[in-house]
């Protein structure tokens, strides 16, 4: 369950409403490295997350704790959308501060939509789609995205902060930009906990001898013979960080031989001259390993559950 006491998390103080800059802070609310993003992103790793419980909770609790940083926000853009700067008051010859703060840089939608308030949208006015919402339940790949998130929820805000003069806006942002500093902290330390380099590659589960042996510490340059040297750093030479290979760096070569697709059959309705254009195979369709012949393990997997539907029904 979610409570609330009514209170913001924080002080949210406007001495001079900028309409413009209610534009601006949506980005921090339906922007993709807006609030909304970090709050979804915590607690649908909470909600489906196996493992220690104390994980678990941290994401749960500052998912919770993200949804009062939208409050704040949305309360912040509501009350700069009260009016404008003397300049643009000057401008307008109405006394609606409505009208003024349309002609300030207000996105439209905040009056015809919200009634002066903010919306689940970034500064452009799209709508937050969840598409950025990772979630992956492995808590090391997780974390990795979280600390992304606030850097670049970090990044916006600090660039917030710049655009403005006004104290109160300047005040409620820099407590913004110190949560921020403390949950990159907190997933890194997640991170760390669970092995940090030495659990790379993420998933550490997976075997490692299963994977290609000639290409997972390479760096693959795609310069051509002619062009830029290939990039040479910490990733090019010398051991990997998580301490299983040696860093090394080669040019990239077209090892798949030319992609080739069957011809067209002719219930697809193409052209006749694509499905009469010979050649109905592929060779690289289909294998030689007995056990993918038939479909693989999704298709063994499906006999396997035929059959027992079979015995119950028999």
């Amino acid at each position: 369950m979610f409570y609330t006491d009514g209170q913001l998390q924080y002080k949210v103080r406007v001495d001079s409403p900028n309409p413009l800059f209610a534009k601006h802070l949506q980005q921090a609310i339906g922007g993709v490295e807006g609030e909304i993003r970090v709050a979804m992103q915590y607690l649908f790793q909470a909600w489906s997350f196996r493992g220690p419980k104390r994980y678990k909770d941290l994401l749960l609790q500052t998912g919770t704790e993200e949804l009062a940083h939208i409050e704040m926000l949305c309360h912040a853009v509501a009350l700069n959308l009260e009016g404008s700067k003397e300049a643009v008051k000057e401008g307008v010859a109405a006394k609606s501060p409505i009208m003024q703060a349309m002609l300030g840089g207000m996105m439209p939608r905040q009056y015809l939509s919200s009634g002066m308030g903010a919306l689940p949208v970034d500064a452009d006015g799209m709508a937050f789609d969840m598409s950025n919402v990772y979630a992956s339940g492995n808590a090391g790949a997780d974390m990795y995205a979280n600390v992304a998130a606030e850097a670049t929820g970090r990044t916006l805000a600090t660039r917030l902060y710049n655009l403005t003069d006004d104290p109160g806006m300047k005040d409620m942002l820099a407590f913004l930009i110190a949560r921020d500093t403390m949950h990159q902290q907190q997933w890194l330390a997640v991170i760390e906990e669970i092995g940090g380099v030495n659990a790379l590659p993420i998933p550490d589960s997976f075997p490692s001898d299963q994977e290609n042996q000639d290409f997972n510490y390479t760096f693959l340059s795609t310069s051509t013979p002619d062009g830029p040297p290939p990039p040479e750093g910490r990733w090019s030479t010398g051991p990997s960080l998580d301490g299983r290979g040696q860093f090394s760096s080669e040019p990239a070569r077209p090892l798949g031989g030319e992609p080739i697709l069957p011809s067209p059959p002719p219930e697809s309705m193409n052209q006749t001259a694509q499905i009469q254009s010979g050649g109905h195979g592929s060779p690289q369709l289909g294998s030689e390993r007995p056990e993918q012949k038939g479909g693989g393990m999704l298709e063994t997997v499906k006999d396997s559950m035929l059959e027992k539907a079979k015995d119950k029904l028999s």
